[in-house]
């Protein structure tokens, strides 16, 4: 069939050259097939074509088809494994055979590269693949890909709201919706109904040259990453607590928020930032002193939170803690400041995969061939081998996680004065998110003391309005393996706030729960004599030998 002879072609010279693949489609006279269906089969197959490289190498069959190039390769896996319809050939072509034949084991190796990148399914497999492009138009490999505008937090330390929209963001005029943001046709801003002081703008808008952004006036964050802060809402009354803080953007949203429920200077910080990595700890002071908030912020370096003592009278004016600890970073969006020049990855039957941007530049990257079995039984039964043992590694790690954060969360339940805790992480593993949270309400400092999730209609307004809730499935999953908390799935799932990447919010996926004390159950009282981690945590001890993960 003509169409992937020649999206093939394409797909090569757009690779070799710099030529952009609208021009190189639409100009060619020559082509026997829609330039509208080449166009869209080159830009898919280039958007994913790293992961099919992969999936092609791992597979073997360029070592077996010697009819096969590596462009060839490419698009005819990409409509094979991806396309709604499957391939565009009658099953009588040569090229339907020459590549079907060896559907059970592409399949395989795709299913090892899904797994790979913490995908639960080819949908968020897609998300991650249409979000992390940097190629959003025609001139580049024309992938139609979900929005994501470059949300600016205006630093009310340094500024206000008003004066920076007067300023710095003069020449915008405001848009009602994200999606006429996207559609600008002249410089335009969004002002975000959630979270205050909070504004989009379109992601070609470079704000890192700008004065405001180096005198801290505006501090570039995600707008999901602005959740935590805002639903903890501290109050000037009392001290707050980063416990996992570079490098620094919740640290000092949550230094603004005090700054401005404040009506007096203190003398002291009102935050304490631990980091207990000291590189990253140079990163998050030079955060912290950009945004002018080191009157109000102290930073910790090499302080590990869960070091802290959480009993005496050291800190007990700490009133609230934020809670932000490393996780599997599955929600985490790619992208670059600027746009990127159009990259495909090319697999070769040498084993080596050779990743091209547009003027010919190549990087090259090791893989491992794997010649395949003859057998589709045996095929089949590897498929089903890779996804047992790729999953189990990705469940292994998603358990070690969870385990040290419920302890982060745990430490911080045990903290005799606080009396409101968030807990957050940029994971889409209702292991790490749903399951943490009713895991810790089940454990025994949190029954002992009077800790609850803060429920979605006690919740400050922006957070309450947002749609995105918990997910009840893994709600579900984590309740049945700790028993009752005293509220139900529904409930629990409506306390828990989600975002997700590739949607029309244009967060990246994130999640966020609110924990809040009514106080402590003389009831049942504790030993005092006993070290705050065995006084309150006998239950959760799992992660006793986990020093945790890097972020």
């Amino acid at each position: 069939m003509s169409l992937y002879y020649e999206a093939a072609k394409v797909l090569e010279d757009v690779a070799e050259s710099s030529k952009p693949l609208k021009q190189r489609v639409y100009n060619d006279k020559s082509l026997k097939s829609s330039p509208g269906a080449i166009f869209a089969l080159v830009s898919e197959a280039a958007k994913w074509s790293e992961i099919l490289s992969d999936v092609i190498d791992n597979s073997g069959i360029l070592g077996i088809e010697r009819k096969l190039t590596p462009t060839l390769s490419i698009v005819l896996a990409h409509d094979l494994l991806l396309a709604k319809k499957g391939l565009s050939a009658s099953k009588k072509h040569p090229l339907y055979d020459l590549i079907s034949k060896h559907k059970a084991r592409l399949n395989a190796e795709f299913t090892r590269a899904r797994i790979k990148r913490g995908a639960q399914s080819i949908d968020s497999l897609r998300n991650q693949i249409n979000t992390s492009s940097t190629e959003t138009n025609g001139d580049s490999n024309g992938a139609t890909n979900c929005f994501y505008p470059r949300w600016v937090r205006i630093n009310t330390i340094k500024t206000s709201f008003q004066d920076c929209l007067a300023s710095t963001f003069r020449s915008y005029t405001p848009v009602p919706t994200l999606q006429a943001l996207r559609d600008q046709t002249f410089p335009s801003l969004f002002i975000d109904p959630n979270i205050p002081n909070l504004i989009a703008i379109h992601p070609s808008s470079d704000l890192t040259k700008s004065p405001a952004y180096h005198a801290g006036h505006i501090i570039l964050q995600d707008k999901a990453s602005c959740f935590p802060a805002y639903l903890l809402s501290p109050t000037a009354s009392g001290r707050v607590i980063d416990g996992c803080a570079a490098p620094g953007n919740k640290t000092t949203h949550l230094a603004a928020i005090l700054s401005s429920a404040s009506s007096t200077t203190s003398s002291s910080p009102r935050v304490i930032a631990c980091e207990r990595a000291p590189d990253r700890a140079i990163t998050l002071k030079s955060m912290v002193a950009r945004a002018g908030a080191s009157d109000l912020v102290e930073v910790r370096a090499g302080q590990d939170f869960l070091s802290l003592p959480a009993t005496g009278t050291k800190y007990a004016d700490v009133k609230a803690i934020l809670l932000d600890p490393s996780c599997s970073g599955s929600g985490i969006v790619g992208r670059d400041d600027a746009p990127a020049p159009l990259r495909i990855t090319l697999p070769a039957a040498g084993g080596k995969a050779v990743a091209k941007e547009a003027g010919g530049k190549k990087r090259k990257r090791s893989t491992a061939p794997v010649v395949p079995k003859a057998d589709t039984v045996e095929e089949e039964q590897e498929e089903e081998k890779v996804v047992q043992d790729d999953g189990e590694k990705l469940a292994a790690r998603l358990r070690q996680l969870a385990a040290f954060q419920l302890r982060i969360v745990t430490h911080a339940m045990a903290f005799e004065g606080v009396e409101r805790i968030t807990y957050s992480t940029c994971s889409v593993h209702g292991v790490e998110n749903e399951g943490v949270v009713i895991r810790a309400l089940a454990s025994d400092v949190a029954r002992r003391r009077g800790w609850r999730v803060l429920r979605r209609e006690e919740q400050i307004d922006g957070m309450k309005k947002w749609e995105r809730r918990g997910d009840e499935a893994d709600c579900r999953v984590a309740l049945e393996s700790v028993g009752d908390v005293g509220l139900g799935m529904e409930v629990l799932a409506d306390a828990c706030i989600r975002a997700t990447k590739g949607t029309e919010e244009g967060t990246m996926g994130f999640f966020v729960a609110g924990f809040v004390r009514d106080g402590e159950d003389e009831g049942e009282k504790h030993d005092p004599s006993l070290p705050v981690d065995e006084r309150y945590s006998q239950d959760d001890d799992e992660g006793d030998d986990w020093s945790g993960f890097s972020d």
